[in-house]
Parts: C-alpha cells; sequence; structure tokens
C-alpha cells in the first residue's frame, strides 16, 4: 500500500497539472524556449541558431549530431549553428532539447540517491528511441517523430525521481519507489507532454506504451513504440528484475522471426551509437 509520502507527491503533481500556472522542472526551461519557437509558424533557420546559440550545451549537440555518421555521410563537417540546424533539420532541435535536459537532470546533484536507475533509464531510452527509428523507416513512418517519441516516452519516470528526490525517505526507500515510478510514470509522462502541447499522436503513444495489447501490425506511432520498448526491455530496461520480475515480450515472436529481429536489434545498435555520440551519454 502506497505511504503518505507517495499520495502527497502524486497530490502535487495533480495538483500542478490541474493548474493554468503550470511549474514545471528547470531542467525542461530550455525545452519549452525551443517548444514556443518551434510553434511560430515565420520561425527560420537564422531565429532558432540564435536561440540555440545562447545555450552553449545546445550549440554543441546539435553541431555534434550534424557531423555525426548518420547525418554526414560526406563526411563535410560543420562547425557553426546555422549549418548544423539546416543539416539535421528543425524538428531535430526538439529532439536535442529533451535530451539535454534530461541528460542534465541526471548529472545532477538532487539525483545522486538515484544514479544506478538513472543511468538504466538513460541506457533503455537511447535504446527505444533508436529502435523506434528503425522500425518507422521501415513501415514508412516519421523516423524523426518515432525517435521523439522514444526519447520522451519515460519522461514520467524522470519527472517523478526529481519529485521524489525531495523526500529522501522515499529515496531510500526502493520498494516504494519502484512502486510509484512503476505505476505512474505513464500517466503522467502524458499528462506532462500533453501540459507542453506535443501532438495527439505522441501523447497517444506515450499514454499506452506500457499498456499489453494484441497488434497484427506496426502501423502507426503508438505500436512504433509499444513494441521497441518491449524489445529494448529484453536487454536495456530500467526497471528492478527483482522487484518486477520478467517483463513479457513473447508479444515479439508472433510479429518477427528471429532473424527478423536480430536484424532490427542490429541496426537499432547503430543508431545507438550514432545517438549516443550526438546527444553524449
Amino acid at each position: 500500500m502506497a505511504s503518505a509520502v507517495t499520495f502527497k507527491i502524486l497530490e502535487d503533481i495533480a495538483r500542478d497539472l490541474s493548474s493554468n500556472e503550470i511549474t514545471f522542472p528547470t531542467f525542461l526551461d530550455i525545452t519549452f524556449q525551443v517548444r514556443a519557437a518551434l510553434k511560430d509558424p515565420n520561425l527560420n533557420v537564422e531565429q532558432l541558431a540564435k536561440l540555440v546559440g545562447a545555450e552553449p550545451l545546445m550549440s554543441a549537440k546539435i553541431i555534434r549530431m550534424a557531423n555525426s555518421v548518420a547525418m554526414n555521410p560526406s563526411g563535410r563537417e560543420v562547425a557553426d549553428v546555422k549549418s548544423a540546424i539546416v543539416r539535421v533539420g528543425m524538428e531535430a532541435v526538439r529532439t536535442v532539447s529533451f535530451a539535454v535536459a534530461m541528460e542534465q537532470l541526471l548529472k545532477s546533484k538532487q539525483m545522486q540517491p538515484f544514479e544506478e536507475i538513472s543511468h538504466r533509464l538513460w541506457e533503455h531510452t537511447s535504446h527505444v528511441a533508436a529502435l523506434c527509428r528503425v522500425l518507422a523507416r521501415k513501415r514508412r513512418i516519421n523516423g524523426d517523430e518515432a525517435m521523439f517519441a522514444g526519447l520522451v516516452h519515460d519522461l514520467g519516470v524522470f519527472y517523478l525521481m526529481s519529485r521524489a528526490a525531495n523526500f529522501p525517505e522515499l529515496a531510500n526507500d526502493k520498494v516504494e519507489l519502484h512502486a510509484l515510478l512503476v505505476g505512474w510514470h505513464d500517466n503522467i509522462g502524458h499528462a506532462l507532454l500533453s501540459a507542453m502541447g506535443l501532438p495527439e499522436s505522441v501523447l497517444e503513444a506515450v499514454r499506452d506504451h506500457e499498456t499489453d495489447r494484441e497488434i497484427t501490425a506496426i502501423d502507426n506511432l503508438s505500436n512504433v513504440l509499444f513494441i521497441a520498448n518491449k524489445i529494448a526491455n529484453r536487454t536495456s530496461s530500467w526497471r528492478d528484475k527483482e522487484l518486477d520480475g520478467e517483463i513479457d515480450t513473447t508479444i515479439l515472436d508472433t510479429l518477427f522471426d528471429a532473424d527478423a529481429l536480430a536484424e532490427i536489434v542490429e541496426e537499432s545498435e547503430e543508431e545507438v551509437h550514432s545517438l549516443k555520440a550526438a546527444l553524449g551519454g
């Protein structure tokens, strides 16, 4: 049964998310600035480059992404933010802003009590994002949107840990913390992203990424994320197996033969390497 501390955290979050003046954690500040900029239909590359250029970490990662093997097959390197944005596309800036925000949170002092789970979470997130891109590419679904959904699908876990950091007794209670994260991360992630005004396709995918269901075809973003999460859970789950047991991934055997699944995993490993090289971590 959940303790008073868990109820307090959930109550505070519910109050925050239902208010007109939502107070988001500071680790999402840069993401909000980028989101607001991208909503402007008249935004041009010069304006976005100016915003990104004011944030050194963002600038470095955008340039790094533009020069990564996946984005730069010609081998011609770029050294300025504007050229980097032209190469990777303006939507990629949104993805990088979330990656920077989450990485900074995980490296912050307040997250030290969660160091082990934070590492597993970042590994899992990288794998899911890469798998989403590979699966989407094979099914003519927008690969950039799929990778973005993979990157933010566990935002609820990041957010819950940032709130739990204020309650040492919860941070030290492995069982209750795990129950809080597993039981609430998908709904809270959905609510958080909804409040940030993200597209319905991404919201639906994040809300349902842990909901077991029968899937006969990977034909939309929600199914892409669900299957990517299942594949990643075989080798890089953030959950504690001692507390959670093995996660059921039998649906994969009905959708793929062994060779097809191995090919997807192999392709995604290249994407993971490229993603980590670009984003760091």
